[in-house]
């Protein structure tokens, strides 16, 4: 089963290649982190759980052992009136870093992979975007209402891959637990 997609411009600064490098280091510790507590997860991710509990998984990961920063404001892009605080952040270099988002119930149905993709974009000090959204969510009954891994690499994957329509974000990750 397919658990994690990569999206990267066509295009790498050689500047920024070091930069990628580091990145890709931090996806690859978080895919194994995915892979090493499924069960765990699973435990956690059931019908009308809330939200924090997946998010506060994660945090521990990410906080403790990666160093990412928790709900950081991010700097305003100039002409936007936004406070973009994403639920993680990582300083990647001076005026750089890497956004992390954990979604469960409105990724797709409330477009929440679209805004954090947009929130990457916009906030001056951010140039990736990791995803961690769920395989499946569930129905009472415990059967799949919806699968939102695929659709969101596949929607996030549009934005990248052609340099007509590449946005501002050099890489995006999409994790599924």
């Amino acid at each position: 089963m397919e658990t994690y997609a990569r999206h990267v411009r066509t295009e790498i600064p050689p500047a920024l290649t070091a930069e990628l490098a580091l990145v890709d280091e931090l996806a690859q510790r978080l895919r194994t982190h995915i892979s090493s507590t499924r069960d765990e997860i699973a435990l956690l991710h059931v019908h009308g759980a809330q939200s924090q509990a997946i998010q506060g998984h994660f945090a521990a990961l990410l906080t403790h052992e990666l160093g990412f920063s928790e709900e950081v404001v991010l700097t305003p892009q100039t002409g936007f009136v936004t406070r973009a605080r994403p639920d993680f952040f990582f300083a990647t270099g001076e005026g750089r870093g890497v956004i992390a988002e954990v979604e469960r119930g409105g990724t797709t149905t409330n477009n929440h992979d679209l805004k954090d993709l947009w929130k990457a974009h916009i906030a001056p000090d951010a140039h990736h975007l990791f995803l961690i959204v769920p395989t499946n969510n569930w129905k009472a009954d415990g059967s799949p209402r919806e699968r939102p891994f695929h659709l969101v690499s596949r929607r996030l994957g549009a934005f990248f891959g052609d340099p007509r329509r590449e946005i501002d974000v050099l890489s995006a990750h999409v994790f599924a637990y």
